[in-house]
């Protein structure tokens, strides 16, 4: 079987040969090369008026789609948030008491505890809150458009009530 691979695929080299032109006589011949074809392909998007592709700018903006991309911004933010301070606890020299009182000395105001606190308290909620509707679809329950909007509401709704009582503590 090795032998007749490697003797096709050594005649296969010489195809010019008009004995092995049965190999390749349905090939269609290039007439463009592969920038002709894409200079045309855009020249024909141009002449139609066609977006350059789906973006963000085409499409109505909605309850669902807003929640969807501050669920990924809040996972994203929260596991960045979570790795550099990992990163820090195990690269940085002294213990949690050190640098708890390097924050104490710092005298910052109660606004900036306030706007850290929430910070904190909004993503944490409201990635909890919409990965609980997101375990729901997972099991087949809420897609009606109805029950979207209402379950997105709901979790805006916890996510603000959560967080105005983890500020007030």
């Amino acid at each position: 079987m090795a032998l007749l691979l490697r003797t096709l695929s050594r005649q296969s080299v010489c195809l010019s040969r008009p004995q092995y032109s049965v190999l390749y006589r349905h090939a269609a011949p290039m007439g463009t090369t592969a920038k002709e074809e894409m200079n045309k392909f855009w020249a024909k998007n141009s002449t139609l008026n066609r977006p350059l592709s789906p973006h963000l700018t085409i499409y109505k903006w909605g309850v669902p789609m807003m929640m969807s991309i501050t669920h990924r911004g809040t996972g994203v933010g929260l596991s960045g948030a979570v790795s550099a301070f990992a990163m820090a606890a195990l690269v940085l020299p002294g213990n949690y008491p050190y640098y708890l009182d390097l924050i104490h000395s710092l005298s910052v105001g109660p606004f900036l505890i306030g706007l850290a606190k929430f910070g904190i308290a909004f993503p944490v909620s409201y990635h909890t809150f919409n990965g609980i509707r997101h375990l729901f679809w997972d099991v087949g329950k809420g897609f009606k458009i109805p029950e979207v909007y209402r379950s997105g509401y709901t979790v805006i709704g916890l996510s603000i009530i959560t967080t105005v009582a983890l500020l007030l503590l």
